[in-house]
């Protein structure tokens, strides 16, 4: 088994929502409870470098988020509605309520960020401190759509047209997909073997392969543009209190285009963070060892 290889600590449960099986693993005895949130087009396993090591002081949650890896993946309504942001931020909710969790830490990488934004509006009374890794909010992304965007961010754009023609093109070769997103968004040459376990990888390939993942992930994208953006436009006057710390790759495109911190400032009242040297979109993989130190950090600023 690929999880006894990388979180031998881990023990895998199975958590009924009520409208999804939520797979998640937990270990680690710390007073101070950390749930992580996988990114596109990965799963839990993209946290190889950093739960295992958080697992020493905290009680770590990691989970494949609905339409990912082992978890359910639903049929998306015509609203997108069922790859919400607020719906799956609720299923986390719930993860953590079943596992007797009232307050706890989050961090997200890529899409995992955006369910920690709307967990951190939703849930503000159970949030104690938000890592966010390598994004700025999605209204902002596509408020700034100009040619280098709509380049660099092709997927965004390409996801969010009606099925099923993306999932017909993304999903015909899932091997090349998943391969080529990985490679594009790092550094040309550091690419080490460590980062990407060949085994993690083949695992991201088979989910991939599942047309249901593939559907699942353009309906994620789809909510982004619609009951997404509608839920974050109406929550945008009212400043998050959640201390969100930000680490992004001084090599991605989000380094060349924003000022990170300075955008969630506009959501958020207690905002710090700065770009990861040598890395790109791919923090949690690219530079394990600097997550892990500065989300401690983090953590026992809030705890």
């Amino acid at each position: 088994m690929i999880n006894k290889k990388y979180f031998p600590e881990f023990k895998h449960l199975e958590i009924n929502t009520g409208e999804v099986i939520i797979h998640t693993w937990v270990a680690g005895e710390g007073s101070e409870v950390v749930l992580l949130l996988h990114g596109h087009p990965e799963s839990h396993l993209m946290w190889h470098g950093v739960a295992p090591k958080l697992a020493e002081d905290y009680t770590v949650v990691i989970t494949d988020m609905r339409g990912y890896g082992e978890s359910s993946k639903p049929e998306g309504l015509d609203d997108h509605s069922t790859y919400s942001k607020r719906v799956m931020a609720k299923d986390q909710g719930i993860v953590m309520e079943k596992l007797g969790y009232e307050k706890f830490h989050i961090a997200g990488h890529d899409r995992g960020g955006r369910v920690c934004h709307r967990m951190m509006i939703d849930y503000p009374d159970k949030i104690k401190s938000c890592t966010l890794l390598d994004i700025i909010p999605t209204i902002d992304v596509y408020n700034r759509t100009d040619q280098m965007i709509a380049t660099k961010y092709w997927h965004w754009f390409f996801y969010i047209q009606p099925a099923p023609f993306p999932e017909t093109f993304l999903g015909a070769r899932p091997e090349y997909f998943i391969r080529s997103n990985i490679l594009k968004k790092t550094i040309p040459g550091s690419l080490k073997a460590d980062m990407f376990p060949e085994d993690i990888v083949q695992e991201y390939i088979r989910y991939y392969s599942d047309p249901k993942t593939v559907h699942a992930i353009a309906e994620d994208y789809r909510a982004s543009v619609t009951i997404d953006w509608n839920h974050d436009m109406l929550d945008r006057e009212n400043k998050m209190e959640t201390p969100i710390l930000c680490m992004w790759g001084s090599d991605g495109n989000i380094s060349k285009i924003w000022d990170v911190v300075n955008i969630w400032e506009n959501l958020a009242n207690n905002v710090t963070g700065y770009a990861v040297e040598g890395c790109g979109h791919f923090v949690p993989e690219e530079k394990p060892e600097i997550v892990v130190e500065e989300m401690r950090k983090h953590i026992e600023k809030y705890k």
